[in-house]
């Protein structure tokens, strides 16, 4: 049951995202390259600390793959996506720690222990790749450089099997 029901807010979820990014006339309307390079920046940054912290508590059987899994990802989108900064191909200056917003939420989950931290960080992870999946849509269909939007369309299908993963923590 509470699978099901989580299952079906993360479709609204997604749909409502999809939706607020269409405008009248009916045209995706994707991030400025510089925002979508920093977003991701960002999240890369979130996924990588969040999961070592979890693999650092004796997560439970089902978080710790799933953790390692994105310490692994996560490090190789954020090489690529420098890659495309320092190729030039991608001009925007990338951050290299986590804003205020992103620490809070870090913090957080840094106050929880046992069940309640593997809840936390399931959610926290759940939420993510439910952001980052049609932010990376909208970016693959209508983005304004063709290299960021190439990449963002070939490491779309792995975020969706992130979000997959995320949805089975529960």
């Amino acid at each position: 049951m509470r699978t099901r029901v989580l299952n079906t807010l993360a479709a609204v979820a997604a749909a409502w995202c999809l939706m607020s990014a269409v405008t009248a006339s009916g045209q995706t309307r994707a991030p400025s390259t510089e925002d979508f390079a920093k977003k991701v920046a960002l999240s890369d940054l979130m996924e990588i600390e969040s999961s070592q912290l979890a693999l650092s508590r004796q997560p439970d059987a089902d978080t710790k793959p799933f953790a390692e899994q994105m310490v692994k990802d996560h490090q190789e989108t954020s090489k690529e996506l420098k890659g495309l900064v320092e190729s030039g191909k991608v001009k925007v200056v990338l951050p290299t720690s986590l804003d205020t917003e992103h620490q809070r939420k870090l913090d957080e989950l840094k106050s929880k222990s046992g069940k309640e931290f593997d809840r936390a960080f399931d959610q926290m992870q759940l939420q993510a790749h439910q952001e980052a999946v049609p932010l990376f849509e909208q970016y693959a269909q209508a983005g304004d450089n063709p290299d960021l939007k190439a990449w963002a369309f070939k490491t779309l299908p792995r975020l969706k099997e992130h979000l997959e993963m995320a949805k089975k923590l529960f």
